[in-house]
Order: C-alpha cells, then structure tokens, then sequence
C-alpha cells in the first residue's frame, strides 16, 4: 500500500541521518570554599592596586607643585625685597598697606602648602639644608657654628628641600681664649694681693 510504501521511506531517510554524541558532561564547579579563596585574594590585589595608584598619583601631584614653587622662587625674593622697601614709607601709605597685606595672604598660601625658609639668624648650621659660602666672626648674640647671616635664603616643600641656603657660619677668633683666673702664691699669706705701687728707696 502507498501508505507503507512511505512509512518505510521515512524510516530508511532516519536510520541514514548521522548520529549525534551525547554531549560532554562540564567540568565540575569548584567547591564554595575556593570561590571564597579567590575573591579574597582578587580583593587584597585590587586594594593594592588603588594604593599604588593613589600613591602615585600622589607623587605626580607633589611633583608638580615643587616644580612651580621652584619656578616661583625668583618672584617671592622679588617681593620679599619690595616688602622691606615699602617699610620706609609710612604707615598710612596705600603702598605699603597694600604690600603687607599681600604679603599675610602669601603667607598664609605657603603656610598651608608646607613651603617655608629653610636658614634663619641664630640657628645651627645643617649641612643636609644649608651651605656654606663663607665665614664670620661670632657675637654675643651668634655663638660658633650658628648661622652669623643669610647670603641667601632656601626653601623646603612638605618635607623634601627646593634650594638649600647660602649662609655665613659663626666662627670664633683664632686664639681667643677665655684668661685663666689668677693662681695666688702660697707663700704669699693667703688672698693678699701685692701692690703695684713699689716704695721708694
């Protein structure tokens, strides 16, 4: 009959199409606890990842600002000196008003920049931020190896030096020594100072 006829053309059109392996079963997933092992360890590499990163950025930033501030020296001795020339004027002048104020509002900018002088009058000489280009004889008020003048002045920027200090050291007299108290002679009868009036013959 046709219809079996058909039936078993389907069947021999099957039985010729390819077989089809069954397909390989995945690896199997690791245990929760390694996915926990894991995570914490990507965790620490990227926090330290972000701290390197901060700390560079950190330094490029640092960098930078240094470079301007060195750049900016010449221009703070510019005003420094026309801050001390404005003194003779009088108090009332609009210059010298408007000169030391200016001068607060720098201030107060490096202030909170971390830039400062570095060698002052009076303090002790320190090879790692001054250096010395000369000699002075010390004072009462300058003792030796303290700083007798500022030839000119340094700068350091949070923590790290810009320029060191051209300074002057505090130098003793060669030769002078403090004279020893005078020795009484024994046999001279205790505290008795001898005249130096001699008599006559």
């Amino acid at each position: 009959m046709p219809s079996d006829a058909g039936e078993r053309e389907n069947k021999a059109a099957a039985e010729e199409q390819p077989q089809i392996a069954p397909a390989t079963p995945p690896a199997a997933s690791p245990a929760p606890s390694d996915w926990e092992t894991r995570f914490k360890y990507l965790l620490a590499d990227f926090d330290n990842f972000r701290r390197r990163s901060e700390r560079e950025r950190a330094g490029t930033r640092r960098e930078a600002e240094a470079d301007l501030l060195r750049r900016l020296i010449p221009l703070v001795e510019g005003f420094q000196k026309a801050e001390s020339a404005g003194k003779s004027l009088p108090s009332s002048d609009p210059l010298r008003r408007g000169l030391e104020l200016l001068g607060r509002e720098l201030g107060a900018i490096f202030e909170s920049l971390g830039f400062s002088p570095v060698a002052r009058v009076g303090e002790t000489f320190r090879s790692e931020e001054h250096e010395a280009v000369g000699e002075a004889v010390g004072t009462q008020d300058v003792a030796d190896g303290e700083i007798a003048e500022v030839v000119q002045q340094g700068y350091r920027f949070q923590g790290g030096l810009l320029r060191p200090a051209k300074v002057l050291v505090a130098r003793a007299p060669k030769g002078a020594e403090t004279p020893a108290a005078p020795t009484p002679d024994p046999g001279s009868g205790g505290d008795h100072t001898p005249s130096t009036e001699e008599s006559s013959p």
